[in-house]
């Protein structure tokens, strides 16, 4: 009786839309985060928008650059939200083609490499001999046509989605941070001879950063876990994968994006490009503590 007697006004507690005040709603505009119902949402390339926003109407109330449409995250709306995506994807095929061009020299100049001799005799190589550019540049290079051909796919998928609900800027933090973590883990954790090379952990952030873009949506999150667990069986299961960029580029990934698609309004780039921060202060404490480590 107690459960069935508190079940109205839980029911009315749904805010009214704010054109049809009568009507009740749980959706939310994804730019202005004005409650809509179903006969004012605009479909949109990430959740719905309100009338005024997919018009691109800022109305009385704050100054026009302050209400001017922004995507989810806060960044600002591009003609072509896949853009950055589609530039990432042709630098990474260019650089494969270079790899299939030149040869291992190429490759082996680059790779994620802790500390090494590559040819013997010559100079020991590796991040730990002052190479950090590698931490950076294993992340678009690749082992195989297989190898590129499915992280350029997962690319696809998960970034053109991302993109528009971040903005290009956040978007681009977002999938360098999280490479970048999944390099330094590597370097940390992998034996200093044991090369490594791949966006997957730039991949793999874009994973963590999904399931928080499908949380803040209150969409069905178990399309995008299953997807993951089946990634990280293959992860932990298949040879000669470097499991340890992909942990590193999940955790920073799902952190990046929790703040950048929760944070408060009125702290949000402190608090997203402060996350980001934190992240590249994590990778270069992991980085010299590995570097004294081994030298």
């Amino acid at each position: 009786m107690d459960h069935a007697a508190a079940g109205p006004p839980e029911a009315r507690s749904l805010p009214g839309c704010y054109r049809h005040p009568d009507r009740e709603t749980g959706i939310r505009c994804t730019r202005c985060e004005r409650s809509i119902c179903t006969d004012c949402m605009v479909n949109a390339s990430v959740g719905f928008h309100c009338p005024d926003c997919a018009s691109g109407r800022t109305g009385g109330g704050p100054a026009p650059a302050a209400s001017r449409p922004r995507t989810l995250a806060g960044g600002t709306i591009a003609a072509d939200p896949r853009l950055l995506t589609k530039v990432l994807i042709g630098v990474n095929l260019a650089l494969f083609l270079v790899q299939l061009s030149v040869g291992d020299r190429f490759t082996q100049q680059f790779e994620m490499l802790g500390r090494a001799y590559i040819t013997f005799p010559g100079p020991v190589e590796g991040v730990a001999e002052g190479q950090w550019y590698r931490l950076l540049t294993a992340m678009f290079l690749h082992g195989s046509s297989m190898h590129i051909l499915f992280n350029m796919l997962s690319l696809w998928w998960l970034g053109g989605p991302l993109e528009g609900a971040l903005g290009r800027a956040r978007y681009l933090a977002l999938y360098f941070c999280s490479g970048l973590a999944g390099s330094a883990l590597t370097y940390l954790i992998a034996e200093p001879n044991q090369p490594s090379l791949g966006a997957s952990g730039a991949i793999f952030g874009l994973f963590g950063a999904t399931a928080a873009l499908v949380r803040r949506l209150n969409a069905d999150m178990r399309p995008v876990v299953i997807l993951l667990a089946i990634n990280l069986v293959f992860t932990f299961t298949w040879a000669d994968i470097a499991w340890e960029a992909h942990v590193g580029g999940l955790v920073a990934g799902a952190a990046i994006g929790f703040a950048m698609l929760h944070a408060p309004r009125e702290r949000r780039t402190l608090v997203q490009y402060g996350t980001c921060a934190l992240v590249l202060v994590v990778v270069v404490g992991l980085t010299l503590l590995r570097t004294a480590q081994l030298t």
